[in-house]
């Protein structure tokens, strides 16, 4: 896996992770979805170099240029619910991109630090072939994404895979490391260097699908 720690480069997107985690800026449901979907789009523009190009012609009023446009068939996978406003980030910026969605959430059994990752909705095209971005804002363990990578492969075996996330832990991305096929890059805001008890990143943001959506029963 090739990882790209964006958040070590001189980058306004250091402002945005910054904003994410002030815990005075994040009561702004709306501002805190608003610097995800940025990051998501800052992200998508460093992803936008490793993909594949060909030459085209434009036309234009006086006469035609060729210009270097990205190839590939893009799906891009969301998962629920704190992926979202991510999920637009990237959107943004991949006009022409299929999209899925996916459920993923932890399962706490009698130990409260305990807990296994549960998928139970999936809605996807084929991924045969096609080039599949996995989109989620919190790496922490990543049981999720090994999950998530498990459920999809129904729906075809993908020709490359591309992760994006806010931030991660360092643990969690030893462990995709492990799981996630060797031509695999992840692109990240920032990586965290402790993993909790319970699983949650340290200083991390806290909860951000509740953060972006509301506190869940």
């Amino acid at each position: 896996m090739t990882i790209h720690d964006i958040g070590i480069q001189n980058s306004v997107l250091n402002q945005f992770v910054a904003d994410l985690r002030d815990v005075d800026i994040q009561k702004d449901s709306l501002r805190f979805r608003r610097n995800i979907e940025r990051i998501g789009e800052i992200l998508s523009y460093e992803m936008s170099k490793a993909l594949s190009y060909e030459i085209t012609s434009a036309q234009t009023p006086l006469g035609t240029k060729d210009i270097l446009v990205p190839i590939d068939e893009l799906v891009l996978c969301a998962i629920l619910r704190a992926g979202l406003p991510l999920h637009q980030g990237v959107l943004n910026y991949f006009d022409a991109a299929e999209n899925a969605f996916i459920s993923a959430y932890r399962d706490h059994k009698e130990n409260e630090d305990d807990f296994e990752i549960v998928v139970n909705y999936l809605a996807a095209p084929s991924l045969e072939n096609k080039t599949v971005v996995l989109i989620d804002p919190m790496l922490a363990t990543g049981k999720t994404l090994e999950n998530t990578l498990k459920a999809i492969k129904k729906h075809g075996m993908a020709k490359q895979i591309h992760i994006i996330s806010v931030i991660g832990s360092r643990q969690g991305v030893s462990y995709i490391e492990n799981i996630f096929p060797e031509n695999t890059h992840l692109w990240i805001a920032a990586i965290d260097e402790e993993l909790n008890s319970k699983g949650y990143i340290v200083p991390g943001l806290g909860d951000a699908g509740d953060l972006a959506f509301g506190v869940k029963l």
